[in-house]
Parts: C-alpha cells; sequence; structure tokens
C-alpha cells in the first residue's frame, strides 16, 4: 500500500462516509469519520437518510464492489435473510410499458438487502478496523484552510450539546460525505475557493412506502419494478426484505405524487400493476405508518471539471452525484466511487484529488445518461432534448421492445443498467441486429447462445 498521510477526516458516517473510511485505512494511519446523527447499535432508521425508509436495490457491479471492499458479506448478508435473485423468473422488471423476458440469463446475482440492515453491517466491520474511529452526535461547521499551500488542512466540528466549544481536526485528506444537502460547495467559496458547477436536471418526484406482511399464497416476484412510461408519470416497486415482510414503494413525477396511506398507494398502482401484485397488496397487512419523500432534481457537482480548487478535498457519494431514486444507482455509484478512490490512493503519485475524480467520473457519467436519459422521456421532465438524446432514447424504447421476448436482448439490458457493461454494448452488432431487424420470437424454452449471454 502506499501511505499517504498520518490523519483523514470523513465527514459523514453513511454508506459513502463508510466506504471511504474502509478505503482510507489501508493509506492513513488514522481515520476519523465525525457523523451528525446519533450511532445506536443496530440496524434503523437515522434523521440523515430519510431514503432508508424506501425501496433500495443494490445492483450487481455495487455488490460486487462491496464484495472486494469487505470479503465475505454478501455470504453474511444472505445469511442474515438478504434475499438474492440468481432466476429471473423471480424478476418482474417493466420499464418504459416494457416487461423484459423472464428467460434472460444476465449472469449476475442480485442482492436485495435494506438499506439499514446493509448500513448496519458495513458499519460493524468499518468499526472494528483498527485504524478507523467513527464519533457520532457531531456537527462540522467549516473547513479551515492553508491558504499559502493551496490546500485543506482540516475542518471545524463541534458537538451537539449546547454551550459546546468548537474543535478542530487537522487532516491530511478531507472527504466530504455529507449527502445532497453538503455545505462543502459553500465553504469553498468563503475560503476563496470555486465551488464545483453542477448539472441538474429537476424532476421532482414524490415517493411514498411502508412495510408489508403478504397474506401466504399471494407473494409475487422478489423484487417487482414497474417504471413511468411517457404518458403514465407513475410507477412501483415491491421487494422482499430480510425478516419476510416486503416493502411497497409508489411513485409519481409532479402533480402525479403517491397519497400517504397505503389503500391510496394501492389504488395508485392498481391501473398498470399486474393482476397478481395487485391481488398481493389488496390482501397485504401494512406494518408501518406511510413515509413520504420528495426528490426535486438529478445533480451532479463536477469536482472533475473544476481547475481552482483546493488540495486535500475530495468529495463522495450523494455529495459528489445524486439520481432520481426509482433507478437504484445511489448505492453501486457510491460503491464504485469508493473502488475509484482505492485506485487512486494505491497508484501514488500527485494530485492524488485530480486523478480520483477523472475516475469517478467514468461510473457517474454512466448512471448520468441512464438516469437522465429515462427521465427525460417524461414530457413534465424540463431539459435539453439534443437529436442525439432523442435518437437514443428512440432505438432504447425499440431495444426494450424486443427485450420482452428475446432473453438475449433482455440480458444485455439488464447488465448495462447494472453497470456489469458499458452502455456502447447495446450498440454491439448481435444487439443492433436483434433490435433494428425485429428478429422472430424467441421462445422461453429455447436456448440462448453462450457468446451472446455473457
Amino acid at each position: 500500500m502506499v501511505r499517504r498521510g498520518e490523519h483523514a477526516v470523513v465527514l459523514g458516517a453513511s454508506l459513502g462516509g463508510l466506504l471511504a473510511a474502509r478505503v482510507l485505512s489501508e493509506s492513513f494511519d488514522r481515520v476519523t469519520v465525525v457523523e451528525r446523527d446519533g450511532l445506536e447499535s443496530g440496524p434503523g432508521f437515522r434523521r440523515g437518510v430519510p431514503q432508508a425508509r424506501h425501496v433500495h436495490a443494490l445492483l450487481p457491479s455495487g455488490s460486487q464492489a462491496l464484495e472486494t471492499l469487505f470479503p465475505g458479506l454478501l455470504a453474511e448478508l444472505a445469511a442474515h435473510g438478504t434475499k438474492v435473485i440468481a432466476d429471473y423468473t423471480e424478476f418482474y422488471f417493466s420499464i418504459a410499458g416494457h416487461r423484459l423476458s423472464a428467460a434472460a440469463e444476465p449472469r449476475v446475482l442480485t442482492y436485495l438487502p435494506t438499506r439499514p440492515h446493509l448500513e448496519d453491517r458495513i458499519r460493524e466491520r468499518v468499526a472494528a478496523t483498527a485504524a478507523v474511529r467513527i464519533t457520532g452526535g457531531r456537527d462540522v461547521v467549516g473547513l479551515v484552510s492553508d491558504r499559502p499551500g493551496g490546500r485543506i488542512a482540516g475542518v471545524r466540528v463541534t458537538a451537539r450539546i449546547p454551550g459546546s466549544a468548537e474543535e478542530f481536526l487537522a487532516a491530511d485528506l478531507v472527504v466530504d460525505a455529507m449527502g445532497r444537502g453538503t455545505r462543502v460547495p459553500a465553504w469553498l467559496t468563503e475560503l476563496g475557493y470555486d465551488a464545483p458547477a453542477e448539472d441538474s436536471v429537476a424532476v421532482q418526484v414524490g415517493y411514498s412506502s411502508t412495510r408489508l406482511r403478504l397474506r401466504p399464497g399471494t407473494e409475487p416476484e422478489k423484487i417487482v419494478l414497474i417504471g413511468p412510461t411517457p404518458d403514465r408519470p407513475t410507477g412501483m416497486a415491491l421487494l422482499a426484505t430480510e425478516d419476510d415482510t416486503w416493502v411497497f414503494t409508489a411513485t409519481g413525477y409532479r402533480d402525479h405524487h403517491p397519497g400517504n396511506t397505503f389503500e391510496a398507494m394501492v389504488d395508485a398502482v392498481t391501473g398498470f400493476a399486474p393482476p397478481h401484485v395487485v391481488v398481493a397488496l389488496r390482501g397485504a397487512e401494512p406494518l408501518t405508518p406511510v413515509a413520504t419523500y420528495r426528490y426535486e432534481a438529478n445533480r451532479r457537482r463536477r469536482y472533475d471539471r473544476s481547475t481552482r480548487l483546493p488540495r486535500g478535498l475530495i468529495a463522495l457519494g450523494d455529495a459528489l452525484c445524486g439520481f432520481n431514486p426509482i433507478y437504484a444507482q445511489g448505492m453501486s455509484v457510491t460503491a464504485l466511487a469508493a473502488m475509484a478512490l482505492r485506485e487512486s490512493l494505491r497508484t501514488g503519485g500527485d494530485e492524488l484529488e485530480r486523478r480520483y475524480f477523472l475516475a469517478a467520473a467514468r461510473p457517474v457519467e454512466v448512471a448520468w445518461q441512464l438516469a437522465v436519459g429515462q427521465d427525460l422521456t417524461q414530457p413534465s421532465v424540463e431539459g435539453s432534448r439534443p437529436l442525439r438524446v432523442r435518437l437514443l432514447n428512440r432505438y432504447v424504447r425499440r431495444l426494450l421492445a424486443v427485450g420482452e421476448h428475446d432473453p438475449v436482448v433482455a440480458a444485455r439490458f439488464l447488465r448495462v443498467s447494472a453497470f456489469v457493461d458499458a452502455p456502447t454494448a447495446l450498440l454491439r452488432p448481435d444487439v443492433l441486429a436483434r433490435t433494428v431487424f425485429r428478429p422472430r420470437r424467441r421462445t422461453a424454452t429455447e436456448p440462448v447462445p453462450a457468446a451472446l449471454a455473457r
């Protein structure tokens, strides 16, 4: 390992902060994680993660990254009840009105941990790392700059107790993992640096979620995911969870936000959910009050394009980029950014921050293309739709229509949406031929050529 310094400070103990701490422990003597919320033991919901009550999914690329950082984690999750999808007959996936073939074989496993369960398992492992100290109940109130050196020298923090004095934490590297509401860009301008430029696309999506117990014999596929269509701005998700209960989320753009009662949620999805799912929901027992959440905009901070940033500061997780949660990209993009940080630390050399931001921009760009491209199919979403975007969306709609009956095309799309394959895989000659020339319908029992299903 390449030693990078004595002390690193991570701002935020959510998933991004925990992954950053794990990676930094390989290159720094000490890592301190500063978290605003209290950190009681056991899985639970924290004020700083309001989205945790809603449906989460861990894409295969994200689970592979987490397994690299925490060997044995996936087996541990499964042993404690996390559902695992290997056979895609257990996956009901409809996007833009097209249900992808259940005969698809993406050759990957999909894990379905709830956010609190996953975060708690990871926090236990990070807290057991000798170099890492996690402290809760402390506010970060500002950055401290070493202006002559052109770098961040540390942070100012205070305990969340009235009358507490500020404390200075010196750091060789500070990681902003404070989420979408981070104040770091504002602090940078106060110190005379440039805040990163931002790309944003307003979506104004509303979410309503509750935990359910389904009546025995009515259980549908382990994951039911139905996305909006251009003429239907609503969608839903239903996922099996660790304790044999289910999380049900209903979504809607702008003026179509779902209601805040279970009955209203079921009514909202009855018009487009398949009959067996509606039957399961109608007979379900709600176990928690309905939690609501509003997501205003996809946003990414373009640190990778900034030229006047101090050294000694990076960002990870939602502080770097955030996407419409309906696409379930957040945890996986965060895990891939953590792997980019690990590689940047290991390669040595100067300009760590610059190399990291450029490396992290690659998975962010893929997620941005997928999320924003799909959001822009909604007429209510404002944003530029250049010819390239319109043509690509038209091609993807055709591809999804073929994917209803062609498991090879469906598998390729699933692998791309999971970040296992690059988006260019959808333009490979075999997929182009199957999509553009409308191949004959393949039956569910017809074998998929191994060369195409890889």
